[in-house]
């Protein structure tokens, strides 16, 4: 019975780890995708992109598969051997989560221009004015990407039924990746070799603002679903 509930639990970290890492993904392709394919300049450079795979994307799911136990793990059905890993919803997740993360990346790409005066789809753009769009698009997505792995916990659980703050490997694997993209803007040589600006109050808020949305989201499509149960 142990061994089982061990093997349940490992499973559920294993698929929140790899839930995480396709949603993530999959917002950043979109993202680049969508852009490229509008003719906007590039919302991205590759040292930025590398820098989410390695510290924003990584952490949090290496933190993830470390989570503690469930209680109510044996209180679910055996699972049938043949079935999906992207059933009981984790490949719709994976898609709603991704669409979601990448169309408010893509609107903070967006208000990056606006917000000095300029559209993405201008011609002549100052490069200040594409560093600040990179500098949204970049916190937005960072942002985002953070705070989800909070909602990732449980797929079913919304966050006032579990321990939100006991897995400490995530809440401090949280607090470094803020730690470190706040250290990108604020150390002026990290800013130069990231090209990035320092943002205004207006960044700062709609980086957190936008950032929260996901999180927001997926817990009050929980509390949806234990209502219809």
């Amino acid at each position: 019975v142990v061994a089982i509930e061990q093997g349940r639990n490992i499973f559920n970290n294993i698929k929140k780890s790899v839930v995480f890492l396709l949603t993530c993904n999959l917002g950043e392709v979109l993202v680049m995708f969508v852009t490229l394919a509008l003719g906007w300049p590039v919302p991205l450079i590759a040292t930025q992109l590398l820098w989410i795979n390695l510290i924003t994307d990584s952490l949090p799911a290496i933190a993830l598969g470390m989570d503690g136990d469930d209680s109510d793990v044996m209180n679910e059905k055996p699972r049938d051997a043949k079935e999906s890993f992207f059933s009981q919803g984790a490949g719709i997740h994976v898609v709603l989560g991704g669409i979601l993360i990448g169309l408010i990346t893509i609107l903070a790409f967006w208000y990056g221009f606006y917000e000095l005066g300029y559209s993405p789809f201008d011609k002549q753009i100052p490069e200040e004015v594409v560093k600040n769009a990179r500098t949204l698009t970049f916190l937005v997505l960072v942002c985002s990407q953070l705070f989800y792995s909070f909602g990732l916990r449980n797929s079913q659980k919304p966050f006032y039924q579990i321990k939100i703050f006991s897995n400490q490997y995530l809440n401090g694997a949280i607090v470094l990746g803020l730690f470190l993209q706040l250290s990108l803007l604020f150390i002026p040589v990290l800013r130069n070799a990231f090209k990035l600006h320092l943002p205004d109050m207006n960044g700062w808020l709609m980086a957190l603002g936008l950032g929260l949305i996901p999180l927001i989201v997926l817990e009050i499509s929980k509390i949806i679903l234990i209502k219809r149960k």
